[in-house]
């Protein structure tokens, strides 16, 4: 059966590697023809925001995934056209259309995020990745579509804070300065069970329709994190410094990456976490061991 991915960063590629692993043949499409490395994985160079070309590529499908990663401060502009093209392919191909999202459509919340928790975002930064959640669900009620999400939160392994500013610091011995607060409970989820819920959903008709948290374990703050990735990985104690917002800010004026980090402070100034139990218990999923996923941190 195929399976088109949409996007090769972290999750488009460990959730290429695992429909391959299982047998399927896999279409992975970036702009550059991008892709992990298997017989039963194609590369295709493509526009993703080509609807006649994306169509054409998924033609005979099972399953569309939505795992583009257009950078932070391009959200506003590079996600409307990609979301509209894969609403198209969806329409057209009959593939069931799964998109690999997080939480930022939740805005800022007062407890653990369920799967009763409302997108309640109001930042259009943040509010886009909800409206393109119930774009596609209003196509899926009026008979349209097939689609699902699935939700989780900041990553352990790859193209997150922690494995960019913390990491690759304590992996050399050094200090990391952080730009959070290290004492502030937060969910943190493996790349692995992001795959392994998307691929779940697209398949198990049950899914389709409502969105799905990732199986993630029990919250963390950043110095209990980092901690653990040292003594799992036998490096030096853990040495961070918070930076100060001031700092933050500054380095905002010059970067337009970390100028975005202004926008989702809030997930780390208080406690930011999700109770992912309804999924767990619906599909018979759980969470990737932590020391497991600390040992795969690029």
């Amino acid at each position: 059966m195929l399976h088109v991915i949409v996007g090769a960063g972290p999750v488009g590629t460990a959730t290429a590697r695992l429909l391959a692993e299982r047998g399927e043949q896999v279409r992975v499409v970036t702009r550059g023809g991008g892709g992990p490395e298997h017989p039963a994985v194609q590369r295709v160079a493509a526009d993703a925001t080509d609807a006649q070309r994306l169509s054409e590529l998924t033609e005979g499908a099972a399953a569309l995934y939505n795992c583009a990663s257009p950078q932070y401060h391009r959200w506003l502009t590079d996600w409307p056209p990609i979301a509209s093209a894969l609403l198209t392919a969806a329409e057209r191909t009959g593939a069931v259309l799964a998109t690999a999202s997080n939480l930022y459509g939740y805005g800022e919340v007062d407890g653990p995020i369920t799967a009763g928790t409302p997108l309640a975002a109001t930042h259009p930064k943040l509010r886009l990745r909800a409206e393109m959640w119930r774009a596609a669900l209003a196509r899926h009620e009026a008979g349209r579509i097939r689609a699902t999400e699935v939700r989780g939160s900041d990553y352990v392994e790859a193209n997150s804070i922690f494995s960019v500013a913390l990491a690759a610091p304590l992996r050399k011995g050094g200090r990391a300065f952080v730009p959070t607060a290290l004492d502030v409970p937060h969910s943190w989820t493996s790349i692995a069970d992001v795959a392994h819920t998307l691929v779940t959903a697209a398949t198990d008709e049950r899914a389709w329709g409502a969105a799905w948290l990732v199986p993630t374990g029990q919250p963390l703050t950043v110095r209990a994190l980092a901690t653990r990735f040292t003594e799992v990985n036998g490096l030096p104690p853990a040495k961070l410094t918070p930076l100060p917002y001031a700092v933050l800010w500054s380095a905002g004026l010059f970067s337009p990456m970390i100028r975005e980090l202004r926008t989702t402070r809030y997930q780390f100034a208080r406690p930011f976490t999700i109770d992912s139990s309804v999924t767990e218990r619906t599909f018979d999923l759980a969470p990737t061991p932590l020391d497991v996923a600390l040992k795969n941190v690029a």
